[in-house]
């Protein structure tokens, strides 16, 4: 299985759209086995789901994400666990575990700039 997590300093970025790492997990039977990061090469939005594909990803972890984005990862095959934060590693760790703290609602209304600032930039009105 393939893990991707949006990646800034150890932690989980929090606007999925404008990530310029991902941390990409290998792992097997509950373990990871491997981890790189890699730069998305200033992919933005509808590329990133495209990016993931072609690294053969299964599952990806983040913070804020938009429709158009969930929906082309759901496109791709790519099982979305959003509105993470934290330490990326642990995330990993509590996603193999049966434990991650998502949330499957999660929403990114970045052209919306009518609300308070949330953790993604002030583009997520807080649900980041």
């Amino acid at each position: 299985m393939r893990i991707a997590v949006t990646y800034e300093n150890g932690n989980i970025f929090q606007h999925f759209g404008h990530t310029e790492t991902f941390k990409i997990y290998d792992a097997d039977n509950g373990v990871i086995t491997a981890s790189e990061v890699v730069d998305t090469n200033g992919s933005g939005h509808g590329a990133l789901a495209g990016f993931l594909r072609l690294n053969s990803v299964d599952v990806l972890i983040c913070g804020g994400i938009g429709g158009g984005a969930q929906n082309a990862l759901a496109e791709a095959g790519i099982k979305l666990y959003g509105g993470v934060s934290g330490n990326a590693d642990e995330a990993v760790q509590a996603f193999l575990n049966g434990m991650l703290d998502y949330n499957p609602d999660v929403q990114c209304n970045h052209h919306n700039h009518e609300h308070e600032h949330g953790d993604c930039g002030g583009h997520c009105g807080g649900q980041c």
